[in-house]
């Protein structure tokens, strides 16, 4: 049986390096921005495209045209897009994803595990420091508004609102470093699926 885990995290929580350690522990496929390729090889949308949508949301002005156009707008297509190469990826292997809305997506496969990364702001501007190169005076400002671009995205896209508990299997606070982490959702998933 295939088994997914979905990674939903805060900017600079080091959501990205978890979910990638764990897919290497795991010895699974891991998708974060390879997913934009996959997506673009199914659906013909080129990558810069959705890339550029790439878990936004859309304007009122953009949302309007697509419901009241004569088709959908680019950001619609750029999210179907995603949500059927996320379920086609679930349906023929076991994978980490992160982010893209792919624990909604997923809400009624019984094979996926549901995990959101947080982290204290001081961790969260000391990873954007060291791993982004952003500037330490403007870390916390860039950190927290693109915070609100994936809460503002989620929310948009899905019933559910981002980062609230009850939305998860796992509600994990990284800082108590990456590898602690790692080992308790490698530990939660052998454990649910049976692979102890």
């Amino acid at each position: 049986m295939n088994y997914i885990i979905t990674i939903s995290r805060e900017y600079g929580s080091g959501g990205r390096f978890i979910g990638r350690l764990v897919a290497e522990k795991l010895g699974i496929a891991f998708y974060d921005s390879e997913l934009l390729t996959k997506a673009s090889d199914l659906t013909g949308i080129s990558k810069n495209c959705l890339e550029n949508y790439d878990e936004t949301k859309e304007s009122a002005f953009s949302y309007a045209q697509g419901l009241y156009g004569m088709d959908m707008s680019i950001g619609q297509k750029v999210f179907l897009a995603q949500f059927e190469t996320i379920k086609k990826i679930a349906a023929s292997e076991s994978c980490v994803i992160v982010g893209r809305c792919a624990d909604y997506v997923l809400k009624d496969n019984t094979n996926v595990v549901k995990v959101f990364i947080c982290a204290p702001m001081e961790d969260k501007i000391n990873r954007a420091v060291q791993y982004y190169k952003i500037n330490p005076n403007k870390a916390q400002s860039i950190i927290s508004k693109k915070n609100k671009k994936r809460r503002s995205y989620y929310n948009f896209y899905t019933d559910k609102e981002w980062g609230k508990p009850d939305s998860y299997d796992l509600c994990i606070n990284s800082k108590n470093g990456i590898e602690t982490a790692v080992e308790a959702i490698c530990a939660y998933t052998k454990r649910r699926f049976g692979m102890e």
